[in-house]
């Protein structure tokens, strides 16, 4: 028996500040540039002065990129695109800066920092920074068994929460969220099936590292086992993630929720994410009004974890390879949404007696 319930989070979660955002739209209305010219941008920099409580939105200037790792058992079913049980391999190319995140945040000149919730490999292999918090070796084969048990579900929550906290206590200022997994699109599509009401076929995609039409056929089964295991725990978010989670997935979602109540902006990456994501939302409600989708994926399961959420992506560039790379990509939006609503001038009253004049005169 667990004595964490996600349903606490509810009365945690604040929404960013109403009062705020209305001060900044009015703010916008200001400005010298015309409302409107900017698009998107005006509506994230609103977001993030609200956020952050402030008028003018402040710079990101402690972004930080957080990625939760771990293998899951399903994998052994050859439906994921890269070996069961590899997950270390991402994990290494992104500690030697070899991979597609590991360039992206040198080129951003953010920081990376990888927890180690649930890897399948011995911990000798990577710096103790990474795996002294690892929760279990592996997660459990959900088509057949449970993914965790009950006590290491809620481990791996408090786990993420105590990250998010660690983060928001750093000064860290908007996080960049991925994973580092092998089979966790497999246990993405299932909660997401199962949160949505869908069948197995309608989210089941083809992975960060793609795999041919037999491994999709059988990752189709895979998830529709694994919901007929899902649908009985659907009211119990935290046996939810012990049952078709993982010890990353469920770390993510501690992470997520615990973020929103220190008031810490976060960009989602792919279809992982964005589970965890929607398991937060069935938790508390107001949530997702701190987090931004970073990125399309192609995912069948994000785009419908998305739509769930009223989540519209920044950006849609097909990139798939996870790591949060798409996230990142996302990052010089926002930081120029903050940078533009708070530089630009606001209108002169000469410039505004001006305009009417030659309104009135065409």
């Amino acid at each position: 028996m667990s004595s964490l319930n996600l349903d606490d989070f509810s009365d945690l979660i604040e929404r960013p500040d109403s009062g705020t955002r209305r001060d900044a739209e009015e703010r916008r209305e200001r400005l010298a540039v015309p409302s409107g010219a900017l698009g998107r941008l005006d509506e994230l920099g609103e977001w993030l002065s609200a956020a952050q409580g402030s008028v003018p939105v402040k710079a990101v200037r402690q972004p930080r990129v957080v990625l939760f790792a771990g293998d899951h058992g399903v994998a052994a079913l050859d439906v994921s695109g890269r070996p069961a049980g590899s997950a270390q391999s991402l994990v290494r190319a992104v500690l030697e800066g070899e991979s597609p995140v590991a360039v992206l945040a040198r080129l951003a000149e953010v920081p990376v920092r990888i927890v180690d919730a649930g890897l399948d490999c011995d911990p000798a292999l990577l710096p103790d920074e990474v795996v002294r918090h690892r929760v279990r070796r592996g997660s459990g084969r959900i088509d057949i068994e449970d993914a965790l048990t009950i006590e290491e579900a809620e481990r791996a929550v408090r786990l993420g929460m105590a990250i998010a906290d660690e983060e928001a206590d750093s000064g860290t200022d908007l996080v960049v969220l991925g994973d580092l997994s092998v089979g966790g699109t497999t246990s993405a599509a299932t909660l997401i099936a199962a949160l949505c009401g869908t069948d197995a076929s309608v989210v089941t995609g083809r992975g960060g590292a793609g795999i041919d039409d037999l491994a999709w056929m059988r990752k189709c089964a895979a998830v529709r086992d694994a919901l007929r295991r899902a649908r009985p725990v659907l009211g119990d978010q935290l046996e939810l993630l012990a049952t078709v989670g993982g010890a990353d997935m469920a770390a993510t979602t501690g992470f997520l929720l615990q973020s929103a109540v220190r008031r810490m902006p976060v960009i989602l990456d792919g279809v992982v994410s964005a589970a965890c994501a929607l398991v937060g939302q069935r938790a508390a409600f107001r949530a997702p009004d701190w987090w931004l989708a970073g990125q399309l994926t192609g995912e069948p399961a994000q785009a419908k974890a998305l739509d769930r959420m009223a989540l519209n992506p920044l950006l849609d560039q097909g990139v798939t390879v996870g790591e949060g790379s798409g996230a990142l990509l996302a990052l010089p939006l926002v930081r120029a949404a903050a940078a533009l609503a708070a530089e630009l001038p606001e209108r002169t009253a000469a410039k505004d007696a001006e305009d009417s004049s030659e309104y009135v005169t065409g």
